[in-house]
């Protein structure tokens, strides 16, 4: 079929676009290898933008996080580190706070009850997503994945370990762990009805939740 828009000459970024509203506005989030932007679905008209760079130069990997109808949360690994944008009615940019406590290499953070759980580098963190303030960093994952299940944390380790983590702001508490698949495991998990299905390149396995 015909091209209906081309838009944009930025390098790419392992991020996959994503379709949200902010501010009100539907749009597509992109980020590219140099900047985060809003484009206008219809005719790829841009919106906004704010530039978003990973140190090192490396490209974003992490996907951005909805803080609320009008907040995003960009997070990069390699030293870079993390920060809140605010999208205005008239589609204006302003950073509302940056920092280096979450660092995300690979894994994208989840967002509950007004807080920000993820992978800074290896080590769990809890960042209060008004402020950015780190509320705890506790536990090694390696470089692995994390998923966001009731008020529970389903954390897939980076050697392959599945642990189960209670997303509270107030303190660090992992409920359990054990040793899921084995080999170097990169791979995001995947939830359905109940089970948590995970793999590498080695093997896969599927688990029930309700005997975890």
């Amino acid at each position: 079929g015909a091209m209906i828009w081309k838009s944009q000459r930025d390098n790419a970024a392992y991020v996959s676009p994503m379709l949200v509203s902010l501010a009100g506005k539907p749009q597509l989030l992109i980020v590219s290898a140099t900047s985060v932007m809003g484009l206008q679905p219809e005719d790829g008209q841009q919106l906004w933008h704010s530039p978003w760079q990973v140190l090192n130069n490396q490209k974003p990997i992490a996907q951005p996080v909805m803080l609320s109808s009008n907040r995003i949360f960009l997070s990069g690994g390699y030293g870079t580190g993390c920060k809140a944008l605010e999208i205005s009615t008239n589609q204006e940019v302003r950073e509302v706070w940056r920092n280096k406590y979450l660092k995300n290499k690979f894994t994208s953070s989840v967002f509950y009850h007004g807080f920000i759980y993820g992978l800074d580098e290896d080590i769990l963190t809890c960042l209060d997503a008004q402020t950015g303030d780190r509320k705890w960093k506790d536990g090694r994952y390696g470089y692995g994945q994390l998923v966001l299940a009731g008020d529970k944390l389903i954390i897939l380790s980076g050697e392959g370990e599945l642990a189960l983590v209670k997303a509270d702001p107030d303190h660090y508490e992992e409920i359990g762990r054990f040793q899921a698949i084995r080999g170097k495991t990169w791979n995001h998990p995947a939830l359905s009805d109940g089970k948590i299905f995970v793999r590498n390149a080695v093997e896969m396995a599927c688990f029930d939740l309700g005997k975890f």
